[in-house]
């Protein structure tokens, strides 16, 4: 049998596996032309928030990291009418990318944009109420906060909801104890801290750079 490289595999995955509108297809490729094109979500991981947040009903979504809107677009796109994605953000520049491919599909009124930092964001939520209000939430961010996004997350999402973690295993870095970079220990604590915590169901999956699934609790 004929060697089959990853790329060979990932392109199958994208073919066979994902349902890209012709304008995420756009915005992926406008995406992948910048100098960090690289943290573009893929295909299948949007497809993947797309199906949980079909799977549990969810109405409210927090996207704590949103780039050139990607996921946010595959998600909005699954929501009920009265539905919201609430989008936080640092970047003017790069979120004006996501706006246009929002309003060009139609779902920009679904999307609240938030720009500035995020926890602070976060923070501003929870004291206009929203404690329990999100059915899932996506972080994808700074990683030396990603703790902090944690447990404000787990206040912000309803029990029963879900909380997915992007690039757990920060390019394999984590096992490598020798690599004591601030994220990478950032991330290492984090996963070992998910991994006991009491108050959620969990899993940590080889998919893209690690992928780890929360559910909050009762």
């Amino acid at each position: 049998m004929q060697h089959i490289t990853q790329d060979q595999i990932r392109a199958y995955v994208v073919e066979v596996g994902t349902r890209q509108t012709e304008i995420q297809k756009r915005l992926r490729a406008e995406t992948l032309a910048l100098p960090n094109g690289h943290m573009a979500t893929t295909p299948a991981a949007g497809q993947l928030l797309a199906l949980l947040a079909r799977t549990i009903s969810a109405r409210r979504v927090l996207e704590v990291g949103t780039f050139t809107g990607y996921s946010a677009l595959s998600v909005a796109a699954v929501l009920p009418e009265d539905g919201e994605l609430v989008a936080c953000d640092n970047s003017p520049a790069w979120t004006a990318i996501a706006r246009r491919y929002w309003e060009e599909a139609g779902l920009a009124e679904r999307i609240t944009l938030k720009l500035g930092d995020a926890t602070e964001t976060l923070k501003l939520l929870l004291a206009e109420g929203g404690e329990a209000s999100f059915d899932f939430a996506t972080i994808d961010a700074d990683k030396e906060n990603y703790d902090t996004y944690y447990e404000l997350c787990l206040r912000l999402v309803r029990p029963g909801g879900l909380i997915v973690f992007d690039n757990m295993f920060w390019g394999r870095s984590v096992a490598d104890p020798k690599d004591n970079a601030t994220d990478t220990v950032a991330l290492r604590r984090l996963n070992l801290k998910i991994r006991d915590d009491a108050r959620v169901d969990m899993s940590l999956i080889p998919f893209g750079d690690g992928t780890t699934f929360v559910r909050r609790r009762a």
